[in-house]
């Protein structure tokens, strides 16, 4: 039987996440159709009520790939309840009467490359540690060229003459990556032309763009189907984007930040909340300090960190008077629901700025 590796669907990172299962394994990866209301409503139809979305989204990838010939599944989630759900999802979709093999990479909430090592060594006997090291390096260097890559057009793409071109050039780098095969110089090769691309694109001469912090948990942050495609209405508005929750912050930069972030925000909490909780809150305080026009701080429905920064987060919108905004999604919300609160956040941010601007 020839194995058939698929594993849940998030924003651009299937690309690395492909290239580095495929390199291990040498099997053949199934990537989940693109994320969707489809998806989430399949994925709700047999989830518990009470979990969250990326729970949902997540069982709908693992059975729109299954449907379509997959045979080994994997999970990486971690952080928070996410890294409780492999068994409950294999459970599910193992009561559904699928046949499959189900490989949780979570070790005490966190994903573990040593077992993610074990495993491809089982799936390829002839894996050794430094090509499974070799071709990580190659997989993560990945990840943290195309986070740098939209990191750049969420900044600078509203400020541009022609914004389409930055998602063409965001396009081309992605099918650039997409090959099976590829050197660490090439992989470096792609990013600066890529860079050197972007920094091309004409600018505005006049710079008066509102400035907006995005917020909140990571699954929803990064997936733009998980937020309605939220960045995007944005900075179609003319609006300058900073969010920092991407897989490079998660995998090499969280860990070290703990401290840092309960020094930003000891006025408002001792402890972390859970997830990305505190993170929201000390990000929030670094930009109203820096002058930020308004903070958008979203979440999958029913998310518990989250909801307990958002009293604080409160408190911080008024002490350095930045309106904010939250969004709850539970993967029903509609695009014209999204435009009509933009639309009234858009709205304070400018009374604000009148108000602000009246003695000058």
């Amino acid at each position: 039987m020839n194995k058939i590796i698929s594993f849940p669907h998030i924003s651009y990172y299937y690309i690395p996440i492909r290239y580095i299962i495929r390199n291990i394994t040498k099997c053949e990866i199934l990537i989940p159709e693109s994320n969707s209301l489809n998806t989430v409503s399949i994925g709700a139809k047999y989830s518990p009520n009470d979990v969250c979305m990326p729970f949902k989204y997540n069982l709908g990838n693992y059975i729109n790939a299954l449907n379509r010939g997959a045979n080994f599944l994997i999970q990486a989630g971690g952080g928070c309840r996410y890294g409780y759900y492999a068994e409950l999802q294999e459970q599910i979709l193992k009561e559904l009467g699928y046949n499959f093999k189900f490989i949780n990479l979570i070790k005490n909430n966190h994903i573990s490359i040593i077992k993610l090592y074990n495993e491809a060594k089982k799936i390829n006997n002839k894996l050794l540690f430094i090509e499974y090291v070799f071709y990580l390096i190659k997989g993560f260097l990945i990840i943290v060229f195309m986070d740098k890559t939209h990191k750049y057009i969420r900044e600078n793409q509203a400020l541009s003459i022609n914004p389409k071109e930055y998602k063409k050039a965001f396009q081309i780098l992605k099918i650039a990556y997409s090959k099976d095969k590829l050197s660490i110089l090439k992989i470096i090769k792609i990013y600066i032309n890529s860079k050197k691309a972007l920094k091309s694109i004409p600018k505005k001469q006049n710079n008066n763009n509102i400035k907006i912090l995005i917020i909140g948990e990571l699954y929803t942050l990064m997936d733009s189907t998980a937020n309605n495609n939220l960045e995007n209405i944005l900075i179609d508005s003319g609006s300058i984007i900073y969010r920092y929750t991407d897989l490079t912050y998660l995998l090499f930069k969280k860990k070290f930040a703990r401290t840092k972030i309960l020094k930003t925000s000891r006025k408002y909490l001792k402890y972390t909340l859970g997830a990305d909780g505190a993170e929201s809150i000390a990000h929030a305080i670094e930009h109203c300090k820096k002058g930020i026009d308004g903070i958008i701080h979203i979440k999958s429905y029913g998310c518990v960190p989250e909801i307990n920064a958002i009293p604080i987060l409160s408190q911080i919108s008024k002490d350095y008077n930045v309106p904010i905004m939250y969004l709850s999604y539970d993967g029903e919300n509609n695009i014209a629901n999204i435009d009509t609160k933009i639309e009234a956040f858009y709205d304070m941010i400018n009374e604000k700025n009148k108000k602000n601007n009246t003695y000058f």
